[in-house]
């Protein structure tokens, strides 16, 4: 499998080598010719070029040494005896919330306790659930019920109950594969791991838009998560499925719920204090994606914001690369992804098309769609290989680059312009069709 991924990589690089220095050509004679905003128009594509082909090509070489470096040293049979308790919070989540305990009651490792916590519900949640802890009683599941004070409040109120050595926190929107657990607690024989994150899938593939997702969770989540582990520096611990030590829990003072992001905040506070935070690829979880445009451009504001408002809070640690390297590192790369990187493609998409629309240029216009869709459907490609999704997926990173991640850039650009400001938002409830 590692010889067809080198395959996939070593190839690509050589095509990304021949269509960057024909961009480069093409940007030259420009930028010679050129009136001022062009030469900076084609300096900025220059920098933003190669800064994502460096990241697309460091990513995959991380995750390529990070799979071998697993391979050689992980005993996957072999069952951990360690006591894992699942903290699920939910809020009005009647559709979902069957599911969710379902699968979490069929998982293959033996020692787990299920802790429900009900955030004050006005749906059938909380009868569902409690009608499941009454035919489960045996597997023990717990249903908790409280006033609404948020995810962050819930969760640490599960941690409180948990009685096992480990804590997985899953979202009550999600469904996890039987082995999940298992594989998570491996990890955990490292005593320097504070935490584990799982690989997310998006179950509702039904639409354009939720392909794409799919295709992002792939290739912009999870393969990312995949190349931080070998650094054991994975940035977000996702809320469908993470795994952490309860004392680590603890050390850090548990969840904080001043942020959109309490995962976000919570995962770079276990880095500050020292904590390694690993990946495992094959625990998977699968939740619910937004089905339409809005849906989608609000939840990708709300991260956003969450993000920024975690890397704030954090702030300090950004440039501490002598005392803090992991964190440092981490918290320069968020920055890139939220804000640079969103900027940096909108000036892009618009100096290309001031190129088009003056006539200039047309030839590089064509250079650079077809080099950054070999980037794409490359990294699909390869992704889609160490994982469990459908290699059909790779089809739709055509479009992935044309408009999608435009898209998504617009919504990370305003949730900066109006975290900068510090406009009020609320977070805005996704409203779940049960398809998970």
């Amino acid at each position: 499998m590692v010889i067809l991924r080198l395959f996939i990589l070593i190839p690509t690089f050589i095509v990304l080598i021949f269509l960057t220095s024909l961009s480069i050509y093409g940007l030259s004679e420009l930028y010679v010719n050129g009136a001022l905003f062009v030469k900076v128009g084609v300096s900025i594509v220059l920098f933003f070029s190669f800064l994502i082909i460096g990241r697309y090509m460091l990513l995959m070489i991380f995750s390529i040494l990070q799979t071998i470096k697993k391979s050689a040293d992980e005993e996957r049979s072999k069952i951990i005896p360690k006591k894992v308790s699942v903290i699920v919070p939910c809020y009005n989540e009647e559709a979902v919330i069957e599911k969710s305990l379902k699968s979490l009651i069929a998982q293959t490792h033996p020692f787990v306790e299920i802790i429900v916590v009900d955030d004050g519900s006005t749906d059938r949640t909380l009868s569902i659930a409690k009608s499941m802890e009454y035919s489960y009683k045996y597997k023990s599941l717990k249903v908790y019920t409280k006033k609404n004070e948020g995810k962050a409040k819930a969760l640490n109120y599960g941690i409180k109950k948990a009685k096992g050595e480990l804590i997985l926190c899953v979202d009550a929107d999600s469904r996890l594969d039987e082995k999940a657990i298992e594989l998570l607690v491996q990890h955990f024989q490292d005593p320097s791991i504070g935490a584990v994150a799982g690989s997310v899938y998006i179950s509702n593939q039904d639409n354009m838009w939720t392909k794409l997702q799919a295709l992002e969770y792939i290739e912009g989540l999870n393969m990312v998560r995949n190349g931080q582990a070998l650094l054991k520096s994975v940035n977000i611990i996702p809320g469908p499925i993470g795994m952490f030590r309860k004392s680590a829990l603890l050390d850090v003072g548990g969840y904080a719920d001043d942020t959109f992001a309490e995962d976000c905040d919570l995962t770079l506070r276990l880095i500050a204090k020292g904590y390694k935070v690993d990946f495992e690829i094959d625990a998977v979880s699968y939740t619910e994606a937004p089905e339409n445009l809005l849906d989608l451009l609000k939840q990708r504001y709300r991260w956003t914001r969450g993000i920024l408002q975690s890397i704030k809070k954090h702030r300090r640690y950004i440039l501490d690369i002598f005392n803090k390297p992991r964190l440092s590192l981490v918290l320069q790369y968020m920055l890139f992804e939220a804000i640079i990187w969103p900027f940096m493609d909108f000036w892009v998409n618009l100096f290309i098309v001031y190129l088009a629309l003056i006539g200039g240029g047309s030839i590089l216009i064509v250079y650079w769609w077809i080099l950054f869709t070999v980037l794409d459907v490359a990294g699909a490609i390869y992704c889609l290989l160490i994982t469990k999704e459908r290699l059909s997926l790779a089809f739709y990173a055509l479009y992935y680059r044309i408009f999608f991640i435009s898209i998504i850039n617009i919504a990370k650009i305003l949730a900066t312009i109006e975290e900068w400001f510090d406009i009020e938002m609320s977070w805005g409830k996704l409203e779940r069709k049960g398809k998970i």
